[in-house]
């Protein structure tokens, strides 16, 4: 153990690997969504059937991460990142063969796995690193999201230039080459604290407030991010009449100011309070969406609400990790992480159908995007009431935690027994 920041050796390596794991499961999970036009042409699809064909593998992916986050706790990081990515590479390959639309939906469903990575690494590195130094760990690892960057820019040059499987070839085979590399190389933390079953492991999680606290606010923040980065490009076409190429470039590097944001977002919450970075970025969302409701000139004004948006969303979901990796009972982090992905994964599903709806009736964006200010400054006031350090030690005085008092209670019973 280093005395004087508290991380036991290995931390880095394992921070490292596990960064990777989730980069390229997530770039394995994104696969078909770029594919997506071609497959519709080439099978006939309605836009519905394509969007389904689209959402499938990011529905099961987020659900998916709560039996994974209890499954994590039970087993550990270095069996669930070889497993994950092994069962991940199986519908990546069955890609290369899948000519109908009902054989795609099946493998788009097995190809969810990859998208449950995201549950693993944030109890694995509870395990390496104290949960004063969590933030920066878990905002770093976070920034695995970016697989599916890699996926989005990837795939349509790589099967243009080397033929329709050659993404899913490589894509599985650095799938299955990284499942070796963490088996051989890939430890759990000498602060590890094993959980009991998945079933009591979420059972437990389900009963702390706080998973659900920051449930709701990782839904406004990374749901936010996700919802822009898939609508951003229609909206900067339609509102500013941009080429698809430039609205494409926009929109990446939306995606690319987020993805760096999350590090700093955990980064200042080891410093500082994670409800008072919460409370300033989402405030600051909330400002910034009211600018861009107003359709600002793009260059400076639109530009710098949006990236300002993209940094405050990012820096969000850095903040309510930091927040899992200080507040989780040690043994429940990954039951706690797996209900708060997903809840951040099925957060993205709902704002754009609500700017595709308000956009058919209005003609316009700017109620959507009002929308999504007064959602970011009531999930600023939540993190005041609810998890601010006045709010948290309050709650901790009147309520006490029913997951650990059920443990109090069968750890009663059991001595009981014995005597």
């Amino acid at each position: 153990m280093n005395q004087q920041t508290g991380i036991a050796p290995g931390a880095v390596r394992a921070l490292t690997l596990a960064t990777a794991g989730f980069a390229i499961n997530f770039w394995a999970w994104a696969l078909i969504a770029p594919l997506a036009p071609g497959l519709r042409d080439e099978l006939n699809l309605t836009v519905v059937q394509q969007a389904v064909l689209v959402a499938l593998p990011v529905l099961v992916g987020s659900v998916g991460r709560i039996p994974v986050g209890a499954l994590t706790d039970r087993y550990g990081g270095r069996i669930m990142f070889p497993l994950v990515s092994i069962a991940t590479a199986v519908p990546v390959l069955a890609l290369t063969v899948a000519d109908t639309y009902a054989l795609l939906l099946v493998i788009g469903f097995v190809l969810g796995i990859g998208g449950t990575a995201f549950a693993i690494g944030m109890p694995l590195l509870a395990g390496w690193y104290p949960p004063a130094r969590r933030g920066l760990a878990f905002g770093i690892y976070g920034a695995g999201m970016g697989g599916t960057a890699a996926a989005t820019f990837s795939t349509v040059p790589l099967a243009d230039a080397f033929g329709r499987n050659a993404p899913f070839l490589l894509v599985a085979a650095v799938l299955v080459g990284y499942a070796v590399l963490a088996w051989l190389l890939l430890r759990d933390g000498p602060a590890r604290r094993m959980g009991g079953s998945a079933l009591q492991a979420s059972k437990a999680a389900v009963r702390l407030p706080m998973t659900w606290f920051l449930s709701i606010l990782y839904a406004v923040g990374f749901g936010g991010f996700v919802a822009f980065s898939v609508y951003l490009p229609a909206y900067l076409r339609i509102a500013y009449d941009l080429l698809d190429a430039d609205a494409g470039a926009r929109t990446a590097g939306f995606v690319l100011v987020a993805i760096i944001a999350r590090p700093l977002g955990g980064w200042l919450s080891d410093r500082y309070h994670p409800a008072h970075v919460l409370i300033a970025v989402f405030t600051g969302t909330a400002l910034l969406a009211i600018v861009a409701a107003f359709t600002p000139p793009l260059i400076p004004v639109g530009t710098i609400a949006f990236l300002g948006m993209a940094a405050g969303l990012g820096a969000a979901a850095g903040g309510v990790f930091a927040f899992v990796g200080k507040l989780a009972p040690p043994d429940k982090v990954g039951s706690v992480t797996g209900i708060v992905g997903a809840a951040g994964g099925l957060g993205g599903f709902f704002p754009p159908l609500i700017m595709g709806s308000v956009y058919a009736i209005d003609g316009s964006y700017a109620i959507g995007l009002m929308l999504l200010s007064n959602v970011a400054l009531a999930a600023a006031v939540f993190t005041w009431l609810r998890l601010s350090p006045t709010a948290l030690a309050l709650r901790e005085r009147d309520e006490p935690d029913p997951a650990a008092a059920a443990d109090e209670r069968s750890t009663d019973a059991a001595s009981g027994t014995a005597r």
